[in-house]
């Protein structure tokens, strides 16, 4: 099955009905994402910002979501591929190319963030079959994430609806908490990639190399689950932890997926790597998405939060 009919019959089952962040059942959010993408990372990827969509759009009292719809959240910006807004008749017209744009020429709907006039970005819902969107050829060359039809989107005077106030797509709590929900979707790519190591892992090499990643796996659930607790006690985040509790989410998740990919090659060579094409495909897959983290930019934050918190 593809990647794209997965995600549909996900829609069309109900399985990315997920409660929405900050509201008493975040931890089963975010297992539920890290439990579809063990499936498949790229159609737990796709899932994942359809998602984070519903509740953004919840959060910022925009338009409902209909069962036949399917949304990206695009918010990439690029020096060279800049979309602007432009107020007109009461609306809003976009014009411009958006770079990463996943699900390009899947999506029925997507968020778009755009540059108004006075320099501030907004948010806005465009519906994908408007006149005006045209996704361009794809420059994608990697074998990983090769179905999620990452490419730019070009925007020609196309009617958008504004979510929310300008600015407020990155100032709003949400955005942290759908920040954590791409670590537990990178948690469940890992125990993908850690599967056949759980199932072939014999002698005290294999095995040691079996703890780690196992140790590393637990403490990336343990994490989420606790950050889910806190989410759940402060949605509207009055005690100011969001952004320190994502970060560390995301670092420990990221630690899982590196020990998951490179101790299960250590274990066991390159046989699976070379002869099982699905445990290939995960590899690659999860070894693309995990590069949405910000690498040593990110633990540099980090260290700027927990330094300010001792």
């Amino acid at each position: 099955m593809t990647v794209a009919a997965l995600v549909t019959r996900w829609l069309a089952s109900g399985d990315l009905d997920l409660p929405l962040p900050g509201h008493g059942a975040t931890r089963q959010r975010w297992q539920r994402l890290s439990d579809l993408t063990e499936k498949d990372v790229t159609a737990g990827r796709l899932a994942e910002a359809h998602a984070d969509a519903v509740a953004i759009l919840a959060e910022l009292a925009g338009p409902a979501v209909a069962p036949d719809q399917w949304w990206g959240v695009w918010a990439a910006e690029a020096p060279d591929a800049v979309v602007s807004a432009r107020a007109v008749d009461g609306g809003f017209r976009l014009d411009g190319t958006k770079a990463w744009c996943s699900g390009a020429g899947l999506c029925t709907h997507a968020l778009v963030t755009a540059g108004l006039a006075d320099g501030t970005r907004g948010l806005f819902a465009v519906d994908i079959g408007s006149p005006g969107v045209r996704p361009l050829p794809s420059a994608w060359v990697a074998t990983g994430m090769a179905q999620s039809d990452t490419r730019a989107v070009h925007f020609d005077d196309v009617t958008a609806a504004p979510v929310g106030r300008p600015g407020e797509y990155l100032s709003r709590p949400g955005f942290w908490h759908g920040a954590v929900g791409v670590a537990a979707c990178w948690l469940g790519g890992a125990r993908a990639v850690a599967a056949p190591l759980y199932r072939r892992a014999a002698g005290p090499h294999q095995l040691a190399h079996l703890g780690a990643v196992d140790a590393a796996l637990f403490a990336a659930e343990a994490v989420l689950a606790e950050v889910a607790a806190e989410v759940d006690d402060d949605p509207s985040n009055h005690k100011g932890r969001a952004e320190l509790l994502a970060h560390r989410a995301r670092a420990v998740a990221e630690t899982a997926v590196e020990q998951a990919i490179g101790r299960t090659a250590r274990a066991l060579g390159p046989g699976p790597l070379c002869a099982d094409a699905d445990h290939a495909q995960r590899v690659a897959d999860v070894s693309v998405y995990v590069r949405q983290s910000h690498a040593e930019r990110d633990l540099e934050r980090l260290g700027t939060l927990a330094g300010e918190r001792a």
